[in-house]
C-alpha cells in the first residue's frame, strides 16, 4: 500500500480514527453538498476514499470535487475510509494535500484498485487563507457552515427501508445514542485535557444537539470550546477562536429564531428585509448573535458570510442599518425592487396551513372533486407523517390526514400527482430517500372518497429501496397511459411503463435510459413539438442530459449537442413557455450552498459560482443560453421552485426557494417576474414574499378562486431543530382577464399531462398567443394540472387550440368567455362552463378570532 502514498499502519489507524471521530468533526456542513473547509473543523483532516479496480475513480473524484460525503452517497465500487488527521498519513502523501489545498482530490494508484484524498481543512501553513476552494470559478465562494453534524442525516445502522416506522425509530435511536455517547465522552474528560481533545468532544455533544434542535445545549457545548480557547494562548487556539465565535453567532441566531419566529410567529417574520413588526420581542438570541459576529469580524473583517448574519441578525434586534459598522454594512437599496406589482401577504395561520416541520414537498390539487384546490405534504422528517389539508370553500383548510389514510405514511422529500389508472381521480406519488437514507417510494392510490391505498407494491413499483427525490409523469409512448421516470441518486434510474391494468414495467434498458448519476430532478415535455414527450435530466456534479423521445419505446441523449449539458451543479429545473412563441424553454437552477454569493449580488462583487441558465428554444429543439440576455445571470442556491403568473399578464413569472442545509444559510426566497419574454425582473422585496427560512416545495395556484395565482412555499431545512411554518402568500389582483381550464382526456391519459394549450388573442388589432402545457410545473412543488392562464388587459379571446397528447390535429374551441372556468374533453364539441365560488383566503378564522376577543364564549 505504500506506493499509494498510504501506509498500511496508517491505514489501520485510519479506520480506528474514523470509527471515533466521524460525527465529531467541527461544523460539518450538509451531507450531501460542498463542505469542510476552514471554518468547518478545528482540525486538520482529510477523507480518503478507496475505489476498487470494477469502480469509476474520475466519477468519484467529480463527487469529492463537489464535497460530497463519499460515506453517505455509497457509490458502487468506492469504499469510504473516512475522515483522517493530516499527521496519520504517509508524509509525502499528506505534503502533497497540503499543497494543493481543500477542496482538491488526489488520485494515487493502489494495489487493487485506486486512493483517493482530499484535504477537508486548511494545514497550519494555509491558515489564514480566504479562498478556501481552488475550484472557486466553478463551484462557488465558501460553503456555508453550521455548528451540527450532518452525518446524523445519513441512517447508517441496519433496517429494513421498506418498514417506514422502523426507520423512524432507528433514526430516533441513532440520534439518542449519539448525546448519550457525546455526553459521556465530554463528562469523561480529565481535567487538563489537550486542547484537540476537548475541542472533538464538546463539538461532538453540540453538533449532535443542534441537529435535533436543542439550541440551548449546543451553546453551552461551544462556550466551553470558546472558554478553552480564550484560556489557551497557544497558537491553534489562537488560530479557531474565530470558527468559535462564528458557531455561536449561528446558534444564538437560530435560538432567537425559535423562540420568536417559531413561537410567536406573526405574518411578517422572517420577510427579508425585516419590518419593525418581524423584531425579535423574547429571549436576547439574535443579541447575542450580533455580538458574537461583530467580534468576528474584528479578526477576520473579509468573511461575507459572517457580514450578511450580522446584517440579518441586527435587523432582528432592530439595530439596523444605523447599528451595523459602516464597513460590515449592506445598505437597504440593495434590497429594493425595481417593480411592485403588489404586496403578497402570508395568510397561512388563518387559512389553517402554517403548518411546522421539515423540508418537504407540496402538491396543490383537487383531490375530492368539489372544485377547490386542496393542499398535500410531505416532510423529510422521517418520523412525519404525509399532511392532507381539504380546501373547506370558505378561505381555510381542514387536516383531513388520518381520515385519508395517511398518518403511516412516514417521510418523503417530495410529492408530485398523477392520474395512473385513468379513473379521474388525483394520486400521489411519494418520493424518499434524497440526501441521506435509501428508502422505499410509495403510489397512493385515490379511492376517490377522500381515502388513499397504498398499491407501490401492487403496481411493481417496489422492490430495492434507492435514495430518490425525482419523478417525473408522462405518457412517453402515447398509448393514453401515465409511465413514470424515476431519478436516483447513485443508483439506476429508471422508466416504468404504464400497462394499463395498473401495473407497471421496467422498461430502462429497452427504452436506453440506463444511467446513474446524482440525479436531482427530471422533468417531461416535447421540447421539438413532434408529439412525444422528452425528458430533462438535472445531475448535481456532472452534466447533465436531455433525452429526446424517438417513439417507439426509445430515447437519444442529445443534451450536449442540443446545448443544455450545463451547469455541472444543477438541482432544480423545468420545461415552460416563457416567452410564449409555442416551443418549450428550460430553467435550470444550481444550489450551491454558500451564503456568501448573497452578500456578493448585493454589493455587486463579481460572483464566481455557477448562475442559473435559462436556454431559449430556437424553434426547432435546440437551445440557446439566453440567461444574460434575461438578467438572470445570478448565483442563487435553490432547492424547490416552481413558476406561475403572478399578475396575469400570461407570460410565466416564478419563485426560487433558497437555502441548504446549513443553519447558515439564511437569505431570502426570490421572486422574478416576467416582462413579456424579454426580461426577469426581481420583485421579491416589494412583494413581500422574501422568506429567509429554506424554501422547498412551492406551488402556485389559484386557492381562493377569485382568478389568480396564490403562491404556497413549504418551508423548512434538513435538519431537524430547523423546522418552520409553511407560508400562503395571497395574490393581492391586478385586473387582469384570465382563463383556467381542465382537460379531460379520452384517447389521451386522462389527466392530459403533456396536452399543449393555444390561446389566440386580439389585442388591440395585433393577433398574439399564450402557450401552456399540462404540467404540474417546477421541482419539488405541483401546481395543479387545471391549467391557469392570464390574458392580460384588453384582449379578446379569439380561439382556445389544444394538442392532445398522441393526436394529429388539435380540437379548437371558439366563443369562451374570459374571467371563467371551463372542462373540455377530448373529442366533444364545445366545452362545459365551471361554476365556481371565489372566497377570502383565511377570512372565517380572521373573524372568528376578532368575534373572539370581544365574546370570550366563542
Amino acid at each position: 500500500m505504500q506506493q499509494a502514498g498510504v501506509g498500511t499502519a496508517a491505514l489501520t489507524r485510519t479506520r480506528r480514527a474514523f470509527a471515533l471521530a466521524a460525527l465529531s468533526t467541527l461544523l460539518l456542513l450538509d451531507a450531501s453538498l460542498p463542505q469542510s473547509t476552514l471554518s468547518q473543523s478545528f482540525g486538520v483532516f482529510a477523507e480518503l476514499v478507496f475505489v476498487d479496480a470494477n469502480g469509476s475513480a474520475e466519477h468519484v473524484q467529480r463527487r469529492m470535487q463537489a464535497g460530497f460525503l463519499m460515506a453517505q452517497l455509497q457509490i458502487p465500487g468506492a469504499r469510504s475510509l473516512g475522515r483522517v488527521p493530516l499527521y496519520d498519513l504517509d508524509a509525502a502523501f499528506a505534503a502533497e494535500l497540503t499543497r494543493v489545498g481543500p477542496g482538491r482530490p488526489i488520485v494515487r494508484p493502489a494495489p487493487g484498485g485506486t486512493m483517493l484524498g482530499q484535504l477537508l481543512s486548511p494545514a497550519p501553513a494555509l491558515l489564514g487563507e480566504t479562498e478556501y476552494r481552488q475550484d472557486a470559478a466553478r463551484v462557488g465562494s465558501r460553503p456555508a457552515f453550521s455548528p451540527t453534524n450532518a452525518d446524523l442525516l445519513t441512517l447508517d445502522v441496519p433496517v429494513d427501508s421498506n418498514d417506514l416506522a422502523a426507520v423512524c425509530e432507528a433514526k430516533k435511536k441513532m440520534l439518542s445514542d449519539e448525546i448519550s455517547a457525546a455526553r459521556a465522552a465530554t463528562e469523561a474528560l480529565p481535567a487538563g485535557a489537550p486542547l484537540p481533545e476537548v475541542m472533538s468532544a464538546h463539538a461532538r455533544l453540540g453538533g449532535a444537539l443542534s441537529f435535533t434542535g436543542d439550541m440551548a445545549g449546543s451553546i453551552r457545548a461551544f462556550e466551553a470550546i470558546g472558554a478553552r480557547l480564550v484560556a489557551d494562548p497557544s497558537p491553534m487556539a489562537r488560530g479557531r477562536l474565530g470558527m468559535a465565535l462564528e458557531a455561536l453567532g449561528i446558534l444564538n441566531l437560530r435560538r432567537g429564531e425559535l423562540d420568536n419566529c417559531v413561537m410567536h410567529h406573526n405574518r411578517e417574520m422572517c420577510l427579508f428585509p425585516l419590518s419593525r413588526a418581524a423584531r425579535h420581542q423574547s429571549g436576547d438570541g439574535a443579541q447575542q448573535a450580533v455580538a458574537y459576529f461583530t467580534r468576528y469580524l474584528e479578526l477576520e473583517p473579509e468573511n461575507l458570510e459572517v457580514r450578511w448574519l450580522l446584517n440579518v441578525a441586527a435587523m432582528t434586534v432592530g439595530t439596523y442599518p444605523e447599528g451595523v459598522p459602516e464597513r460590515f454594512r449592506i445598505g437597504p437599496a440593495a434590497f429594493a425592487s425595481a417593480e411592485d406589482p403588489g404586496r403578497f401577504w402570508d395568510v397561512a395561520g388563518p387559512a389553517g396551513l402554517a403548518r411546522t416541520d421539515n423540508a418537504g414537498g407540496t402538491i396543490a390539487d383537487d383531490f375530492d372533486g368539489d372544485g377547490f384546490l386542496d393542499i398535500a405534504l410531505s416532510s423529510r422528517d422521517p418520523c412525519e407523517p404525509l399532511r392532507l389539508y381539504r380546501n373547506r370553500g370558505d378561505g381555510t383548510f381542514a387536516d383531513v390526514s388520518e381520515r385519508a389514510g395517511l398518518l403511516g405514511q412516514l417521510g418523503g422529500l417530495n410529492l408530485i400527482q398523477t392520474d395512473f389508472d385513468n379513473d379521474g381521480w388525483t394520486d400521489i406519488f411519494v418520493m424518499r430517500g434524497g440526501w441521506e437514507t435509501a428508502i422505499r417510494n410509495s403510489l397512493l392510490r385515490n379511492n376517490g372518497d377522500l381515502t388513499f391505498t397504498d398499491v407501490t407494491e401492487r403496481a411493481g413499483l417496489g422492490g430495492a429501496a434507492h435514495r430518490t427525490h425525482s419523478a417525473a409523469w408522462a405518457d412517453f409512448d402515447n398509448d393514453g397511459w401515465l409511465d413514470v421516470f424515476i431519478g436516483h441518486e447513485f443508483s439506476w434510474s429508471q422508466l416504468f411503463r404504464n400497462r394499463g391494468d395498473g401495473t407497471f414495467e421496467d422498461v430502462t434498458d429497452k427504452a436506453g435510459l440506463r444511467f446513474r448519476s446524482l440525479t436531482k430532478a427530471v422533468v417531461a415535455g416535447d421540447v421539438d413539438n413532434d408529439g412525444w414527450q422528452d425528458l430533462y435530466v438535472s445531475n448535481f456534479g456532472e452534466r447533465n442530459l436531455l433525452f429526446r423521445n424517438l417513439g417507439g419505446g426509445r430515447f437519444q441523449e442529445v443534451g450536449r449537442e442540443r446545448g443544455v449539458s450545463e451547469p455541472s451543479f444543477s438541482f432544480t429545473t423545468w420545461f415552460f413557455d416563457y416567452d410564449n412563441d409555442g416551443w418549450l424553454d428550460l430553467l435550470v437552477v444550481t444550489d450551491v450552498p454558500t451564503v456568501e454569493e448573497q452578500p456578493r449580488e448585493y454589493l455587486g462583487l463579481p460572483q464566481p459560482g455557477e448562475t442559473l441558465r435559462v436556454y431559449h428554444n430556437r424553434g426547432d429543439g435546440s437551445f440557446e443560453d439566453a440567461t444574460r440576455l434575461l438578467g438572470l445571470a445570478k448565483v442563487i442556491p435553490t432547492m424547490g421552485a416552481n413558476f406561475g403568473d403572478i399578475d396575469n399578464d400570461g407570460f410565466l413569472d416564478f419563485y426560487l426557494g433558497t437555502g441548504a442545509p446549513s443553519y447558515a444559510t439564511l437569505m431570502p426566497n426570490r421572486m422574478f417576474r416576467n416582462k413579456e419574454g424579454r426580461a426577469f425582473v426581481d420583485v421579491t422585496q416589494s412583494t413581500g414574499t422574501g422568506h429567509l427560512q429554506k424554501g422547498h416545495g412551492v406551488a402556485f395556484a389559484d386557492l381562493d378562486n377569485d382568478g389568480d395565482d396564490d403562491l404556497f412555499a413549504s418551508l423548512g431545512g434538513a435538519f431537524l431543530g430547523d423546522k418552520y411554518q409553511d407560508a400562503l402568500f395571497e395574490n393581492p389582483g391586478h385586473g387582469a382577464s384570465w382563463l383556467s381550464l381542465r382537460l379531460v382526456g379520452t384517447k389521451a391519459n386522462r389527466a392530459a399531462i403533456g396536452a399543449r394549450l393555444r390561446l389566440v388573442l386580439d389585442e388591440a388589432g395585433r393577433e398574439t398567443q399564450r402557450t401552456r402545457w399540462v404540467t404540474s410545473g417546477g421541482s419539488f412543488g405541483a401546481s395543479p394540472l387545471m391549467q391557469h392562464i392570464g390574458l392580460g388587459r384588453g384582449a379578446r379571446l379569439k380561439r382556445v387550440e389544444i394538442d392532445w397528447p398522441g393526436a394529429k390535429t388539435p380540437q379548437v374551441l371558439t366563443g369562451v368567455a374570459l374571467n371563467t372556468w371551463i372542462e373540455v374533453v377530448e373529442g366533444q364539441s364545445g366545452f362545459k362552463p365551471r361554476s365556481r365560488q371565489a372566497f377570502k383566503l383565511g377570512a372565517q378564522r380572521v373573524g372568528a378570532s376578532r368575534a373572539s376577543a370581544h365574546n370570550p364564549g366563542l
